[in-house]
């Protein structure tokens, strides 16, 4: 397949998919508001999401984006606004009294637009398509018949790992938020999460273009 030491790559997938960031934050945050389905359906969106910037990286849309400073900066400014909206609102919410988690609706437009959040989260975010772009191209040998293919195969393979934690994720965010003691933590934990989004998205607005 054009790929060298897929062990290291899928050791190094496991570490850095379960390292704590925006898109688990969004997935927690769904769990604790809404229930497990609601955390996946935002675990599911960040992994489609990740689509966007395996195939964009694949066939260089990706390198465009980081070597043109106009698309990088309009593309980061669009991220760090709605990742500080979501924050915003977040901790707006927290401070609403709702129904524990078990009991709220799930109504399939409630659904699809958490689906929808997850997918924002991660393709707007210049820096995943700047992760892909040094990451993914490590492992691709330089004489593989085709680089395009073995990047794709290599990015699919990582959106799978980390989409398999984020489903794991969702389900005991899902599972705290039906006890006892997240009635008193939930709220807190929510504004913890928002003020989260909040700071990634002033530092995003103040990332460099690289």
């Amino acid at each position: 397949m054009g790929i060298h030491d897929l062990w290291l790559f899928l050791l190094a997938g496991v570490l850095l998919n379960i390292t704590p960031g925006q898109d688990m934050a969004l997935i927690i945050a769904r769990s604790t508001q809404y229930g497990t389905r609601a955390g996946i359906a935002a675990a599911l969106g960040v992994g489609v999401g990740a689509f966007v910037h395996i195939f964009a990286a694949a066939i260089g849309i990706s390198a465009l984006i980081v070597a043109s400073a106009l698309a990088f900066t309009v593309l980061k400014w669009i991220g760090a606004a709605y990742l500080m909206y979501l924050g915003i609102r977040l901790i707006g919410s927290s401070f609403l009294h709702r129904p524990p988690a078990a009991t709220l609706p799930l109504l399939s437009d409630g659904l699809r637009y958490v689906f929808l959040q997850g997918i924002l989260t991660n393709a707007l975010n210049p820096k995943v398509a700047m992760f892909f772009l040094a990451f993914l191209p490590q492992f691709v040998d330089a004489d593989a018949p085709s680089k395009v293919t073995s990047f794709i195969t290599l990015g699919l393979l990582f959106d799978a790992i980390g989409t398999t934690w984020n489903v794991a994720v969702a389900w005991l965010a899902g599972k705290f938020a039906t006890s006892n003691a997240s009635v008193r933590i939930k709220p807190w934990l929510e504004r913890t999460l928002g003020a989260l989004f909040v700071l990634v998205g002033i530092k995003l607005a103040l990332t460099e273009h690289p």
